[in-house]
């Protein structure tokens, strides 16, 4: 797609995203009409007093069975809506961002979608505690935002303020820390009857690297490296991306637990 700021371009934008959310739409049908009704216990810790004991104890209680292939649907159908939202009624204001340099209806889909990701991958490698998965949930939610914010503030610098970029990588940073430290727990732990499954490696990893080719796109745009000198280019980068990654994440585990 050869990407000037002219209505033909934007025209293309248009039916690219209108494309992707049937894209996402399919996949994520599919996905509920094949998959199996495997579940995640989540569970949640509190203190209980034993009066035999005479001691405070920690008990740990299922409250929730979340439907793996629901959930993972779920990202494919989030970023759906959000692209025929964007391919039809907000459209005009889509074209407005984008001619300054921003894409405010990216960040607000991300936010939701790719932290309802990072749940179902904390999930895969052994986080099952509820409230840490809010907790995971809400921090890559606040990295998200800050990208926003990154979009948001230089509209009004003469050169690029990188604070909300940094914030937003110590904050993105923070949940791969926390699901690599239960993913080596869970390795370290395995046995001849209890191996972390192959997939789990591969969601784990490619995942890893995927979130982190969404900041190099971020700062090639605003490096204005190279086809990155268009800002148009690095939206398209942006979406391929997210189609990509969503894809990936939804078939490894489709095809390790839901099969």
């Amino acid at each position: 797609m050869k990407l000037t700021d002219s209505p033909q371009t934007f025209r293309r934008l248009k039916t690219y995203n209108i494309v992707m959310g049937f894209l996402h739409l399919i996949q994520g049908i599919l996905m509920v009409i094949v998959s199996n009704d495997t579940t995640a216990k989540l569970t949640t810790e509190f203190l209980k007093f034993d009066t035999k004991a005479m001691q405070v104890l920690q008990e740990k209680e299922v409250i929730l069975n979340l439907p793996l292939g629901y959930s993972v649907a779920g990202f494919l159908f989030m970023s759906a809506i959000a692209h025929f939202v964007i391919g039809t009624v907000y459209f005009p204001k889509y074209v407005e961002n984008l001619k300054k340099g921003a894409n405010y209806a990216r960040w607000i889909e991300y936010a939701f979608s790719s932290s309802w990701m990072i749940v179902i991958i904390g999930i895969l490698v052994g986080m099952y505690d509820l409230p840490s998965l809010i907790l995971l949930f809400f921090l890559n939610m606040m990295m998200i935002l800050f990208g926003y914010m990154m979009e948001l503030h230089n509209q009004t610098t003469a050169k690029t303020d990188w604070t909300a970029f940094i914030y937003g990588c110590i904050a993105g940073a923070v949940p791969w820390v926390v699901m690599a430290w239960y993913f080596y727990g869970a390795v370290q732990n395995t046995n001849e009857l209890a191996v972390v499954p192959n997939f789990v490696y591969g969601i784990f990893i490619s995942l890893l690297v995927f979130f982190n080719v969404f900041a190099i796109n971020m700062i090639l745009q605003y490096k204005r490296v190279g086809r990155w000198k268009n800002y148009l280019f690095g939206e398209v980068v942006y979406i391929a991306l997210s189609l990509v990654a969503k894809s990936l994440l939804a078939w490894q585990v489709w095809s390790g637990t839901l099969r």
